[in-house]
This record gives structure tokens, sequence and C-alpha cells, in this order.
């Protein structure tokens, strides 16, 4: 592989790991008990079940909606 090939390939590389790196949209979750969770990544909702999920500490939490008092991105 050529010296030139080698630059593409990693250009391309460092591309694509910088999008993948840009996706994230570190949330705040307040409940309605004034409580707050900073998340890595905004909460999914789950319309069949009501709940907010989320990863916290290597593990997937559930939160009703009713307990949610708003959900913001931060930038």
């Amino acid at each position: 592989m050529t010296l030139k090939m080698k630059t593409l390939t990693l250009t391309f590389v460092l591309a694509g790991a910088g999008l993948v790196a840009g996706c994230s949209s570190p949330s705040v979750i307040t409940k309605t008990d004034g409580s707050r969770t900073v998340t890595s990544d905004e909460p999914d909702f789950d319309r069949s079940t009501g709940t907010y999920r989320y990863e916290e500490n290597g593990r997937q939490v559930q939160v009703n909606k009713d307990r949610v008092d708003r959900v913001e991105t931060l930038d």
C-alpha cells in the first residue's frame, strides 16, 4: 500500500470517528422531585411503556414519564 493510500485511508477513518463522536447529545433529566441526572446521550422514550430509558454507570435505567419534568439537551 502506498503512502498516499495510507494517508487517504487514515483520513476517512478519522472523519468517520469524528462523525460518530459528534452524534452524542448529553442531556439533563429533571424529575418532578427536583433531582437532576446528566446522561451522556439523549434518553430514548418508549411509547409502549411510557418510560424514558438511558444508561447510567453501565446499566440501563427506566423512568416513568410521570416522574420526568423535562429533558434538556446540553450544547
